[in-house]
């Protein structure tokens, strides 16, 4: 259900898998009007999301993006040229700790650096499809030795046995306590990042680098990862293809992704409360 009042919404932060793109990752051209509607109305847009960078550079000319971008939950902020704004990596000690962690749960585990990505198992389950999502294969090792460990950005336990998550990730986080931080990004998915890389951090972030109140800033999601950033903006927007748990964290739910459900939240729920966001900044979407 939506606020009464929307604030002055001056930028628009977006989750990208299960929300700005549908489940075949698929970028509509309703989802492209609607970022040119931003820009148009003077709102800037920008995405967050738990993939690395380089798997969501294909994205950065489609939406014309002008603002910077983060990936890996913000553990990587990146302007749309691939310049450095932010980086974020875990500590070398507490990413062996976490691998250590979630192998002790019998959940496989995949290692991001900046530009590459780690697996035990090309085979395993998740892989392949995460290769064509992101548009690059991952590197196959027998075992994630130190090196690996000291410029990691993101550590991931996957399992397709839902039951394990909630232990595994209740015992990272007793384990680790604020040395990491540790969010779903699918039922199947356990993200493992430094604590200043999540998408909360984000909206600080950006509110600080254009200078505008975290009160001015839209977010949209689908996932429990992105509920922090809800708390951190002023407006939040559902999919509807969330779970009920991430919908009553919202100020407001939209229709799926599958039905253009970003293409009508920007139309029926942040352009009435548009301001001039590219005059004053000198930037736009």
């Amino acid at each position: 259900m939506a606020v009464d009042r929307r604030p002055d919404i001056r930028l628009l932060l977006s989750d990208v898998d299960g929300t700005l793109v549908t489940r075949e990752k698929l970028l509509t051209e309703a989802a492209r009007a609607a970022v040119r509607e931003l820009a148009d109305a003077g709102v800037g847009f920008t995405i967050v999301s738990s993939r690395p960078p380089r798997g969501m550079r294909r994205l950065v000319d489609p939406l014309r993006l002008r603002l910077p971008f983060a990936g890996f939950n913000g553990g990587l902020i990146l302007n749309p040229d691939l310049s450095l704004v932010e980086a974020h990596p875990l500590d070398p000690a507490a990413a062996a700790r976490t691998v250590g962690q979630l192998l002790e749960h019998g959940l496989d585990v995949w290692i991001y650096g900046q530009d590459q990505w780690f697996v035990r198992d090309a085979a395993a389950p998740h892989v392949a499809r995460e290769a064509w999502i992101l548009g690059f294969d991952p590197t196959v090792l027998d075992d994630f030795a130190e090196p690996h460990m000291a410029r990691a950005f993101k550590i991931v336990g996957v399992s397709d046995a839902p039951e394990r998550m909630p232990a595994a990730e209740e015992d990272l986080r007793g384990a680790l306590g604020a040395a990491v931080s540790a969010t779903r990004s699918a039922g199947y998915f356990l993200d493992v990042t430094n604590p200043l890389a999540s998408k909360a951090k984000v909206v600080d972030s950006l509110s600080r680098r254009l200078r505008i109140a975290p009160a001015q800033v839209a977010t949209i999601g689908d996932m429990p990862n992105d509920v922090l950033m809800f708390r951190a903006s002023g407006y939040s927007i559902a999919m509807g293809n969330a779970s009920d748990a991430v919908k009553s964290a919202a100020d407001a739910v939209t229709d799926s992704n599958e039905n253009d459900g970003f293409a009508k939240a920007v139309r029926g729920l942040i352009l009435g409360g548009a301001s001039r966001f590219a005059q004053e900044t000198g930037g736009s979407s």
